[in-house]
């Protein structure tokens, strides 16, 4: 067993992340919040510079580590690197199967019928918040301020993709959705404590993070129809970069 309390803390603000999203969404003080687009692009400049700067040179870390532990010499150098890709290209076709079924699902929304591409997507980000929560243990084993810079960054992350998850998809998203997804982040951690896997099993699974954090950091958080706030985006990458310099 891999316990510690600061894993533990950091789980449950994760699942906070989730869990507060359907009172924030019932106070009108906070969806005007919402509304002014400064915060959402501030938002995502803590998770692009969370990507740019802790993510991808531990991605370089990581493949040395699976490189070492790999039997086969046939693309041992990139197989992290095709993880890695693997994921970005399936949260991407998750978020395409959505985006293209949105007429439909519109159309489905008062007649009751089961909507396979939101179940599909929750899915997704199930075993995605899963991952991020089992990943708590690994950043825990590193200290403190490790973990904690991670803890920020993640459950900014959790906060702007429950965010679009609501509205995308609603009061279907709103009843279960969320406690589905907090309770799957609870569930990673308790995995991770319990079952502590190898050195290369653990960089396979950040290479499977990587992806995804980056794909969603793009979905959900960069702007896309809507105008972005390149200062408030600007602030929030640079001051985010600053502390995991000093991390």
């Amino acid at each position: 067993m891999n316990f510690s309390a600061g894993s533990l803390c950091a789980a449950l603000v994760f699942a906070l992340a989730y869990g507060a999203g359907g009172w924030l969404s019932a106070s009108e003080a906070v969806e005007r919040f919402w509304m002014r687009r400064r915060w959402i692009s501030a938002a995502a400049g803590i998770s692009v510079a969370y990507v740019f700067i802790d993510v991808l040179p531990e991605l370089e870390f990581q493949r040395h580590a699976l490189v070492q532990a790999a039997n086969i010499e046939f693309l041992a150098e990139q197989r992290i690197y095709m993880l890695a890709l693997l994921s970005f290209v399936v949260f991407y076709g998750l978020e395409h199967i959505v985006l293209v079924s949105r007429d439909r699902r519109r159309q489905l929304a008062g007649s009751g019928a089961i909507d396979t591409e939101y179940l599909l997507q929750l899915a997704g980000y199930a075993a995605y918040s899963a991952l991020i929560g089992y990943l708590l243990i690994e950043r825990a084993e590193r200290g403190a301020f490790s973990l904690l810079v991670y803890a920020i960054a993640m459950a900014v992350h959790f906060l702007i993709v429950d965010h679009a998850l609501e509205e995308e998809h609603g009061e279907a998203y709103g009843r279960r959705g969320r406690w589905i997804l907090a309770s799957s982040v609870l569930a990673g951690w308790l995995v991770g404590v319990l079952m502590p896997l190898s050195e290369a099993m653990v960089a396979r699974l950040f290479a499977v993070l990587a992806g995804g954090v980056v794909i969603t950091s793009l979905r959900a958080e960069l702007p896309d129809e809507r105008e972005g706030r390149f200062w408030p985006f600007s602030v929030g990458a640079i001051g985010f970069a600053l502390l995991l310099l000093a991390a």
